[in-house]
């Protein structure tokens, strides 16, 4: 029995944190299938962006203020930072989007957009799993394969980008936005990473 209880709430930030990804991964995939709503989907993804800072803000608070975490202190503050990481992205990938007023929709984009969403529902599962590292390993290991799907559409992506005598403007616009989503595909897995180190050192 303990004298001093530890505060619980640092896991219900966890879901809250990774309920925004999925939310702001499904709305930029929503902005790269339909251009004509960019800057409406853009101020939704800005407004989650807000969100985020706010939990992340509140999980360093706790950290500092409370006696006794249910995790280590460094851990949390890792995994909200990798998190935060992550809506920043798409954040900055959409507000991007805008500043390039780009007007077609492409196919590229919206495949690595389908990925990103997917590794941010299987972070949302592994966060709802951390009290069981079996479960937060195969989680991982479903992340990791994304991330290599998106690689794989990301080097094809830019070979065709460069093929031919294509626009420099067009190329450089597109590529920076290419860049920006495998970006956000790869912190997915250092957040898996995360939550597997502290799912284990925590059974």
């Amino acid at each position: 029995m303990r004298l001093i209880p530890r505060d619980d709430r640092f896991f219900d930030l966890f879901a809250e944190m990774a309920g925004i990804l999925v939310q702001s991964a499904s709305t930029l995939q929503q902005l790269f299938a339909d251009p004509s709503r960019l800057d409406e989907l853009q101020t939704n993804i800005k407004n989650l962006e807000h969100q985020a800072d706010r939990l992340t803000a509140e999980a360093n608070r706790k950290v500092d203020t409370t006696f006794v975490t249910p995790l280590d202190r460094e851990d949390i503050h890792t995994l909200v930072t990798r998190l935060d990481n992550v809506v920043d992205l798409i954040d900055g990938c959409a507000r991007r989007a805008q500043i390039y007023r780009i007007n077609e929709a492409r196919d590229p984009a919206i495949r690595l957009c389908s990925v990103l969403g997917e590794a941010c529902i299987q972070i949302r599962e592994a966060v709802a799993a951390m009290k069981k590292p079996q479960l937060v390993y195969e989680h991982g290991v479903r992340i990791k394969r994304l991330e290599e799907q998106a690689d794989a559409i990301y080097h094809e992506t830019l070979g065709n980008l460069f093929a031919g005598s294509p626009d420099p403007m067009t190329v450089m616009k597109w590529k920076d936005l290419y860049d920006l989503l495998e970006t956000a595909i790869d912190e997915c897995h250092y957040v898996s990473l995360s939550l597997e180190s502290i799912s284990l050192k925590n059974s």
